[in-house]
């Protein structure tokens, strides 16, 4: 689970507060798997048509997945949009270590979905261990927002937890879900149906891949 965006008027789970630990917690528990799976969705959805194609990354949190977005679309202007003002700063600073010529094409904004602009269209969507995060109510109107923002055809990049299908990973994403309540206050208690919810706006997937006995997946789509 990834720093979450949330409805306008929903409290925010900090997860600023996991900030300088979060990378680590994730490698203990999952190994490279999370990293991979982002990854993948990366290969298989960038680069991009024109220029400087506009993205949008949601809840990208300490910044990992900046980077790598951008040494594989190097051309890419960024909106690196995340609620943790922590989040951000770490993002920041592992910009200007790793690209530091890369700066000018990122734009850090602090908020989730509902701080993106009226008439802001992307040339692509990445939402990286972000739906997760989203409870029953906040969900649909987080993805219809972020539809909104999307250019026709533009792919929309998924790194995410399925439904559980073995007993020990219901029980890991149920403790991730206690753990992530009483260390950032995550309102969350369930996975959403996010893989239905995205076929029920039109959008087919391009590809798919599965990792960690298929409990994470990696979708692209559009």
């Amino acid at each position: 689970m990834a720093s979450s965006s949330r409805a306008q008027a929903a409290p925010v789970a900090d997860f600023g507060r996991l900030a300088r630990v979060y990378d680590l917690l994730a490698s203990l528990v999952f190994g490279r798997a999370l990293r991979q799976a982002q990854r993948e969705a990366l290969q298989a959805g960038l680069p991009l048509a024109g220029p400087t194609p506009h993205v949008l990354v949601l809840g990208g949190g300490p910044g990992w997945v900046l980077t790598e977005l951008l040494r594989q679309c190097p051309a890419a202007r960024v909106l690196y949009l995340e609620t943790s003002a922590a989040m951000l700063e770490r993002a920041q600073a592992r910009l200007r270590r790793h690209l530091p010529l890369a700066t000018e094409q990122v734009e850090f904004r602090q908020g989730s979905e509902w701080s993106l602009k009226l008439g802001e269209q992307f040339d692509a969507i990445v939402t990286f261990f972000v739906l997760d995060c989203f409870t029953p109510a906040d969900f649909p109107g987080a993805l219809a927002r972020l539809q909104a923002a999307r250019r026709p055809a533009a792919p929309w990049l998924v790194a995410d937890f399925g439904p559980p299908q073995r007993w020990w990973q219901r029980v890991l994403l149920r403790t991730m879900y206690l753990f992530f309540g009483v260390a950032v206050g995550l309102r969350a208690q369930q996975l959403p149906p996010w893989p239905t919810a995205l076929a029920t706006l039109g959008l087919k997937t391009r590809f798919l891949s599965a990792h960690y006995a298929r409990f994470i997946r990696s979708q692209v789509l559009s």
